[in-house]
C-alpha cells in the first residue's frame, strides 16, 4: 500500500487560533484514506447481507477478536463468488473508503472469493514439512504412554459421540478408569484457542496421566482446527503424552504429527490408551501357567540331579572313602613299619659287625689275653723305661705302679 506523507495531510496548516472545520478535516482524511491503494485480506465472513444488489457485511479475523466492515455498492461491477455465506473464510481485495458525512470507515470489496481447498491443501503441506524440518515429528521425542493411567484428560465436544465412545469403552475395559473431561469448540475459528487453554490446563493438573484430544468424523474444512500452528505446537509443548484422535482412519490433521500416539478414531483411543483388564487377568493367567510349569520342571530337573549325586558311591556310603583311605594308611603303615624294623635288623647287625670289629681291635681285648700296656708317670703309653723310673703296668684287670731296678736293652 502506498503510503501519504505527512506534508500531504498538512498541507494547510491548523492551530489554536486557526483550526480547521471538520469538514475540512474530513477532507484530508478522505483524500490521506483513498491514497492508501488496495490491499488483500483474509478472514471469515461475518453479518453478510444483501439489499438491493448491494453487499454489507464485515470481515472477522481468524485469531483474534477483530473486525472490519465492508461493502460493495452494484456487486455485479464487483468480483465477487457466488454463493458466500455468513462463516465462509474467503480472501477478498479491498479498498478503504472514507465518508466524510459522518466520520466513518469502511472496505470497499473489489473482489472476493472463498479460501480454495487447493490452498488450504498447499499451507497445510508447507506447514507440515516446516514441523518436520524443526524436529516435531521425530520418533525420538514422543513419549511412552503410561500402561495404567491414573487419570484420563479429555478435550472433546461436549455430548458428542467421540466423547461417549471414548468413556464407553474405556469403562468396558477397565472400569476404575477416571477422567477428567474438558468440553470446547472443535471446529470453527474459535476452537483452536480454546482447545489449546483446555490442554495448559490439564497438563497442569498433577493427576492427570495423559491428555486425550478427539473429534468424530467430518469434512476437511470441519477438521482444520486440528492443523492451526498455534495449537500444534501448544501440543508438542506438553509436558504430558498427547493423544490425537480426531475423525477417521483417513483424516490426518496435523496435530496427528506431533502427537505421542495417533489414534484411527476416538474409539482407538480408548482402546491403546486403557488396557481390557479381561485380556490382562488372561495374560496374567497364562503367565502364572508358564512360570508354575517353568518352576516344575526347574525342580524336578533339580531332583533328578539330587538322585543322581546321591546314587554315587561317595555319598551312598559316606564312610567307605574314609575306610578305602584307612586301609590304604594300614597298608603303608605297615610297609612303613616293616621297612623301617628290617632297616633296624640291618643296622644292628651292621653295628654288631663293626662292635666286633672295633673289640677285636681294642686295647683291652689285647690284654685281656694276658697283654699290658706300660705308662709313664703321666699316664703316656711308653716303650722305654730307663732304670730307677717309676712307671705303671695296666693289665686287662690291675693297674700297677713299678720302679726300674734294672733295665736290658734288646
Amino acid at each position: 500500500m502506498n503510503q501519504p506523507t505527512a506534508h500531504d495531510v498538512e498541507s494547510k496548516v491548523s492551530s489554536e487560533h486557526s483550526p480547521w472545520q471538520v469538514s475540512q478535516l474530513s477532507k484530508s482524511l478522505k483524500d490521506w484514506i483513498e491514497k492508501l491503494g488496495r490491499v488483500w485480506v483474509e478472514g471469515e465472513l461475518q453479518q453478510l447481507q444483501v439489499r438491493g444488489g448491494n453487499i454489507f457485511g464485515s470481515l472477522r479475523d481468524l485469531d483474534v477478536e477483530n473486525s472490519i466492515e465492508i461493502h460493495a455498492f452494484d456487486a455485479s461491477s464487483a468480483e465477487i463468488e457466488a454463493g458466500l455465506n455468513q462463516g465462509d473464510r474467503v480472501v477478498a481485495l479491498l479498498q478503504p473508503q472514507f465518508w466524510a458525512k459522518n466520520g466513518k470507515l469502511t472496505m470497499r470489496v473489489l473482489k472476493m472469493h472463498k479460501v480454495g481447498l487447493g490452498e488450504l491443501l498447499e499451507r497445510i503441506e508447507k506447514l507440515r514439512q516446516l514441523l518436520i524440518s524443526e524436529g516435531l515429528a521425530d520418533p525420538d521425542r514422543k513419549k511412552p504412554l503410561p500402561f495404567l493411567p491414573a487419570k484420563i484428560g479429555l478435550i472433546t465436544g461436549a455430548k458428542s459421540d467421540a466423547e461417549k465412545d471414548i468413556l464407553q469403552n474405556a469403562k468396558l475395559r477397565w472400569p476404575e478408569v477416571q477422567f477428567e473431561v474438558i468440553n470446547t469448540l472443535v471446529q470453527g475459528d474459535k476452537a483452536p484457542a480454546e482447545i489449546i487453554m483446555a490442554m495448559q490446563q490439564l497438563d497442569q493438573m498433577p493427576d492427570v496421566d495423559i491428555i486425550i484430544i478427539a473429534r468424530g468424523g467430518g469434512s476437511f474444512q470441519d477438521l482444520l482446527p486440528f492443523s492451526d500452528e498455534r495449537l500444534v505446537r501448544a501440543a508438542a509443548a506438553l509436558s504430558k503424552p498427547v493423544v490425537s484422535a480426531i475423525g477417521h482412519e483417513n483424516d490426518s490433521p496435523l496435530l496427528d504429527l506431533v502427537a505421542d500416539l495417533r489414534a484411527s478414531t476416538p474409539t482407538d483411543a480408548a482402546k491403546r490408551v486403557v488396557p481390557d483388564v479381561v485380556e490382562e487377568r488372561r495374560g496374567i493367567s497364562q503367565a502364572r501357567e508358564r512360570l508354575a510349569l517353568r518352576i516344575g520342571s526347574f525342580i524336578e530337573n533339580q531332583m533328578q540331579l539330587i538322585d543322581s549325586i546321591l546314587s554315587r558311591p561317595v555319598l551312598r556310603s559316606p564312610y567307605g572313602f574314609v575306610e578305602q583311605q584307612e586301609e590304604q594308611l594300614g597298608q603303608l603303615a605297615r610297609r612303613l613299619q616293616e621297612i623301617l624294623g628290617f632297616r633296624v635288623d640291618r643296622a644292628r647287625s651292621e653295628n654288631d659287625q663293626l662292635k666286633a670289629r672295633v673289640r677285636s681291635l681294642s686295647p683291652q681285648l689285647t690284654m685281656e689275653r694276658g697283654y699290658a700296656v706300660i705308662t709313664d708317670e703321666d699316664g703316656k703309653p711308653t716303650i722305654t723305661i730307663k732304670k730307677g723310673q717309676s712307671f705303671r703296668i695296666q693289665s686287662a684287670k690291675q693297674e700297677i705302679s713299678a720302679t726300674a731296678d734294672e733295665v736290658r736293652e734288646k
